[in-house]
């Protein structure tokens, strides 16, 4: 499973304007291409922080599937908004453990002018019940 091209083809991912650009042992970056319709008010250009959420999410994901082979959930995440973003902005994210269950992964975001605009960490679920996991499966 190659999580770049996985990442890329998620009706999610593809609906927002997230782009993976890596994703391989643990590490993923990713992008958010900033539109209209990613602001808050379009007359500042403040991006709303759930697109920016949605970017680190994604991308600390990937980290995960990363290792884990496979489409992971998402268990928990934190974010902390360090500046406004107007422009496009890029994320970072290494997964810091790889238990048996959980994974935990950290997701720094810059904006175009190198601005440390949100630091984030998530927590994913890698193992369990395969009868539980409805991402392996095309159960709807």
């Amino acid at each position: 499973m190659d999580p770049v091209e996985l990442f890329n083809e998620m009706p999610f991912a593809r609906l927002l304007g997230i782009e993976l650009t890596a994703a391989a042992d643990g590490h993923a970056e990713g992008r958010l291409h900033v539109t209209d319709d990613h602001t808050t008010n379009p007359e500042t250009g403040v991006v709303h922080g759930g697109a920016t959420f949605a970017l680190a999410d994604s991308v600390a994901d990937a980290a995960v599937v990363s290792l884990a082979g496979e489409l992971v959930p998402t268990v928990d995440m934190r974010i902390d908004y360090l500046a406004p973003v107007t422009t496009d902005v890029y994320a970072v994210a290494d997964v810091l453990r790889d238990g048996g269950s959980l994974a935990v992964a950290e997701v720094e975001l810059f904006d175009e002018s190198e601005t440390h605009v949100a630091t984030a960490h998530g927590a994913y679920k890698t193992g369990g019940s395969e009868a539980d996991n409805v991402w392996r499966g095309s159960q709807r």
